[in-house]
């Protein structure tokens, strides 16, 4: 039944949806409470991950950090989900 059920959501527009919010689930897992508390909003839109920061210096950081995130994502989901990051 699981199998079925992952095999559905891949062939689905549902799928980024889910992976979207899973990733706001994992995002503190994956970049710490730092980055996680001063991150305002974090979103998928095709394979892009978009993070939106008000603080100057986190932004500099995580735009010095897109190739690390993107794998860190990647590897959490087992899959390319993320191919590039942008930072606002």
């Amino acid at each position: 039944m699981q199998d079925a059920l992952q095999q559905f959501l891949k062939k689905s527009r549902l799928q980024k949806g889910i992976q979207a919010v899973q990733i706001e689930e994992v995002w503190e897992d994956l970049m710490g409470k730092t980055i996680a508390r001063h991150t305002d909003q974090i979103g998928i839109v095709g394979a892009t991950l978009h993070i939106v920061t008000t603080v100057a210096p986190l932004r500099n950081e995580l735009l010095f950090q897109k190739q690390a995130i993107i794998q860190r994502i990647n590897e959490k989901f087992g899959e390319e989900v993320i191919r590039e990051v942008m930072v606002r």
